[in-house]
């Protein structure tokens, strides 16, 4: 699931053939309100099913597939419903009887977007093979990049989705591996411009590479193969002779990379030594090798452009100096403008060359971008610098004015700018970093005997565990992988996984989360999830696909920037344009013009200061740096947000529905009191019960046999007496008949079914027990009504707390359960929920949340991730709480890993800063643009005389996307609420 777009939930093919990853809202029911359908009609409308393929223009994003699937499920005799974005299509299985293939046209155009009927029939019992890959992509500079990119990877043969991301320069493929290879789509990304790397492919699962050393022919390589692919498990293998490499696809629960290495190794009489084929160049690498391509740029610029600077700034004021710089060489043509030229070339040519491909790239696929921007202005300022430089050299009485500062300083700010930027964006994608550090480089590897006993102890490198393996974790090591304890006891720091602030105690039997750090005692753990299998690469992958998923408020500068460049180039013109007219014509007075430039250099001027400032950048980085650092601080925190989708309605939500069971309650219920109606020893009585209830699987049953286990602490291993003919009754209880006794333990319906009476003391006790949200047990022996057992699932410590503050931010809080009305309004109360919905079974609890979201809600639904899915899906947001390890939660848009409720209100608050961010990135980036754009075309110079001079404009350029993601990476500093600081400083927290 992790390897998925973990911004939106998956479709199973089984149900929407090859259609792309979208949320899967249930149903509404299929035939019109009041109208009554006979069974035998039914069945005949159900055996009439068709199925229709929409083409639907217009879909951006996930939210826009959202609510055109949400409008068609709404319609009448709609069986099924799935919309792909990606591929701009919907597939709708319905009742002719009821709806036809024209009204749900309609409903979809209504929708706001273009709908036509496809007349083909498409095939749904093709099962999915499909396959993701990661691309990192350098040479990115704005969202026209990126758009240019993902638009050729869309357009490939076999592609089913394709997502780029500018702020992490990667890209996410979806592909059918029988159409299409990871070679092709690289070499697609390479034709675009831009440089592709292979960073995983959907293969690497079960996947390893190894290094072979020793192997001195394909013969050789061929006789290693053979022996490997003769191993239980290993499913295939290639080899690329040049590297010496090894790629081995198997099945981790029969061999592993250690079984590899000791075939290799013992092939050949021991010539061949091998290892774990080193790993590609990590994000950390890549972004410190751009960070020094940069540095040198910007210090080689600063070589040439800092005598620029001073021989056109500074030396023209030393009066002994400049008397030199202006002797004359040829004509008019003097030492200065000679020297100026000089040094100003290698910085607009080798230095800026980086900018001449960009821009050739570009324009070469038909989009524009900030390089063309920088290329245009640039050249502009050299080549009239070039030509007013030779008019000098041949002409006696001309006199030349150069820019050659204007070029070479401009190119000298942007890459400042760029480096800032680089250096800025690396600090985003801290957290994943951080992440993957956790992983140790090695562990201690225990071969025990048959009885357990240690034989021997090995350190070996961490990436060759196998499952089934018993690691030793020593005090202040980490845990080496996802396993359970067999020996020993100790506290574990699991604060850097699920965002516990305290030590969790560990014992035989407990589960331990890899990447944790063992704090006090030694523990021997048996390894059950290991490499990309364990928790921690789980939550890198989800992490990472949050932050290639676009949140639907990046549709803006998406659309901004596919025009924006052109407008800009077109503006400059314009504003030059009118400047050279409005001189020509003496629009302005002369004494407006300063000294040594005349009316077409003023223009010039101006136009070039546009072309400059213009900033697409600022615009393309606003939204994912702020996702990016608001998922990573939430999955420091135990809060997973599944991309800027669920950022986005998380912040809108103003209403949040519970479930009871595992949410506000505990999760874990216990008996809390007995009443007994007749003389027997209460030893005896939980006898007979937990004797009938152990064969049961229902939590009441087991907390009643937990209780049972108290009375007999001093009998090790307790057997309870034989239960015959025993059956469980769904919805009702048990029965069994024990020690010749008839034993039933269940609720009324039970009792009455079996003609058992209930007294009025008994039925008081029931009510007293539903008042106190308690669950009421009656137990019969020999059909006669002997006592009641009371078993409550406690309250989570904070509940009421987390309601109270979840209304002081105006969201309403909801309950629905599939428990009695007496015990959910009992609970209710207690936590001041003032809606209830009782009595709902798991496929009617989506139901509800729909009703919800009609009367014009946004609706959040906070649940177990198992039970609740339709719930979970059907919400604007879905959150599952207390997951653990289990982070991949299908339904869930946000996976909260902890059990604590007030990670809820993190989430929304969380959600709420990260999208103000977002809002305030918007706002300076256009409202940057849409300021300095007048600015730079001297809208301030005829009333104040200022003007902005090129150069200046362009280090404005380059300031304002360091500012951007600057103000993202402020995003770091978030805390969570007081308030709930102060619940957890009370005791009031979760273990």
């Amino acid at each position: 699931m992790a390897a998925k777009f973990l911004s939106i939930a998956c479709i199973r093919s089984n149900e929407s053939g090859n259609l792309s990853p979208r949320p899967h809202y249930p149903s509404m029911p299929i035939y019109p309100k009041g109208v009554n359908i006979s069974s035998d009609v039914e069945e005949l409308v159900q055996g009439s099913e068709s199925k229709a393929l929409f083409s639907v223009t217009g879909m951006t994003c996930s939210a826009c597939a959202g609510s055109v699937e949400k409008a068609v499920k709404r319609l009448p005799g709609i069986k099924e419903a799935a919309v792909d974005v990606l591929n701009n299509r919907a597939q709708v299985i319905f009742y002719p009887a009821y709806v036809n293939e024209e009204t749900i046209r309609g409903t979809i155009e209504d929708v706001g977007f273009e709908a036509s009927l496809i007349e083909e029939e498409m095939v749904t019992n093709e099962t999915s093979s499909s396959q993701t890959c990661r691309i990192r992509i350098k040479g990115m500079t704005c969202t026209s990049c990126s758009t240019t990119v993902e638009s050729a990877l869309q357009a490939l043969h076999g592609v089913e989705g394709a997502q780029v991301a500018l702020a992490t320069e990667e890209a996410e493929i979806r592909y059918d591996p029988k159409m299409l290879t990871h070679e092709r789509i690289c070499k697609a990304v390479e034709d675009t411009g831009f440089e592709a790397i292979l960073i995983s492919t959907g293969e690497d699962r079960c996947k390893i590479h190894l290094h072979v050393d020793g192997v001195r022919s394909e013969s050789s390589m061929r006789i290693v193969g053979d022996s490997l692919e003769a191993l239980p498990g290993v499913e295939g293998l290639s080899y690329g002779p040049e590297l010496n490499k090894l790629s081995l696809s198997y099945q981790p629960d029969l061999t592993g990379p250690r079984h590899f290495i000791q075939v290799i190794e013992s092939t050949g009489t021991g010539r061949y030594k091998a290892k774990i084929f080193p790993e590609g160049v990590s994000r950390e690498a890549h972004r410190k090798d751009e960070i020094k391509t940069y540095y040198n740029s910007f210090l080689w610029s600063l070589v040439f452009t800092i005598p620029v600077f001073l021989l056109s700034m500074i030396f023209m004021y030393i009066p002994g100096i400049k008397h030199g710089l202006e002797t004359r060489v040829v004509n008019m043509l003097n030492i200065g403008e000679i020297l100026r030229w000089i040094f100003s070339t290698p910085v607009q040519f080798i230095i800026g060359r980086r900018f001449y491909i960009g821009a050739y790239k570009a324009l070469r696929h038909g989009s524009a971008n900030m390089d063309v921007l920088i290329v245009l202005g640039t050249n502009a300022a050299y080549f009239y610098s070039v030509y007013s430089v030779l008019r000098a050299a041949t002409s006696p009485s001309f006199e030349s004015t150069d820019f050659f500062e204007t070029s070479s300083m401009l190119i000298s700010f942007i890459l400042l700018g760029k480096y800032l930027e680089v250096l800025a964006k690396g600090k985003t994608s801290e957290a994943i970093e951080k992440l993957m550090d956790l992983a140790p480089g090695t562990a201690i590897l225990l071969t025990l005997d048959d009885e357990g006993n240690v034989l021997n102890e090995e350190e070996m490198d961490s990436r060759l565990i196998q499952r089934n393996d018993v690691m030793k974790i020593l005090p202040g090591a980490k845990v080496a992988c996802d396993g359970f304890v067999i020996w020993g006891q100790s506290h574990v720091n699991e604060s850097m996984i699920t965002g516990e602030s305290r030590p969790v105690a560990k014992r035989k039997g407990d589960v331990v989360i890899g990447g944790t750090v063992n704090t006090n005692g030694v523990l021997h753990v048996t390894a059950t999830k290991v490499g990309s299998e364990s928790a921690l690469a789980q939550i890198v992958r989800l992490v990472e696909s949050a932050q290639m998923a676009k949140a639907p408020v990046q549709k803006l500068a998406d659309r901004i920037s596919k025009f924006f460049v052109p407008l800009v180039i077109l503006l400059s013109f314009c504003t030059w344009l009118s400047w050279f007219l409005a001189g020509k014509l003496n629009a302005y007075p002369k004494s407006w013009l300063p000294s040594s430039v005349d009316s077409f250099q003023l223009a010039l001027q101006f136009g070039i200061s546009v072309m400059v400032i213009a900033c697409p950048c600022a615009l393309g980085l606003a939204t994912p740096t702020a996702v990016m650092v608001g998922t990573g601080v939430g999955a420091s925190q135990g809060v997973l947000i599944k991309g800027g989708h669920a950022l986005e309605s998380a912040h809108k939500v103003n209403c949040i529905v519970f479930d009871k069971t595992g949410t506000l309650t505990m999760g874990k219920p216990v008996v809390v009191r007995t009443r007994l109606f007749k003389n027997m020893v209460l030893r005896d009585f939980f006898e007979l019960v937990a004797a009938a209830e152990v064969n049961s699987e229902h939590p009441l049953a087991k907390a009643i046999v937990e209780h049972a286990k108290n009375f007999y602490q001093d009998e090790e291993n307790y057997v309870w007496p034989e239960a015959l003919n025993f059956e469980s009754v769904t919805g009702q209880g048990v029965k069994a008949v024990i020690r010749d006794k008839e034993v039933l333990v269940g609720n009324k319906s039970l009792m009455s079914d079996h003609d058992v009476a209930i007294s009025l003391d008994a039925e008081e006790v029931l009510a007293e027990t539903e008042d106190l949200a308690q669950t009421g047990i009656l137990v019969s022996i020999r059909r006669e009504l002997v006592g009641i057992v009371a078993i409550s699932d406690p309250l989570k410590p904070g509940a009421r707390e987390v309601v109270s503050f979840l209304k002081s931010m105006n969201i309403k809080s909801i309950l629905v359960t599939g428990d009695n009305w007496g015990t959910a309004k009992a609970i209710a109360k207690e936590v001041g929920i003032d809606t209830v919905i009782a009595e709902a079974k798991p496929e009617h609890k989506a139901e509800k949340v729909k009703e919800i979201q009609a009367a014009g809600n946004v609706v959040a639904m906070v649940g177990d991730g198992i039970n609740d899915s339709p719930a979970l899906v059907a919400a604007d947001v879905g959150m599952a709480i207390g997951a653990g390890t289990d982070i991949a939660v299908e339904a869930a848009d946000i996976v909260l890993m902890k059990s604590n409720l007030e990670d809820v209100i993190t989430a929304v608050d969380l959600s709420k800063t990260t999208f103000s961010r977002i809002r305030l990135n918007y706002i300076w980036a256009l409202g940057y643009n849409v300021l300095g754009i007048p600015i730079a075309a001297g809208m301030l110079f005829p009333s104040t005389g200022f003007r902005l001079p090129p150069w200046i404009a362009g280090a404005a350029m380059a300031a304002s996307s360091v500012s951007v993601v600057c103000s993202s990476l402020l995003l770091k500093n978030y805390r969570r609420p007081k308030k709930i600081d102060a619940l957890a400083m009370r005791g009031i927290t979760v273990e």
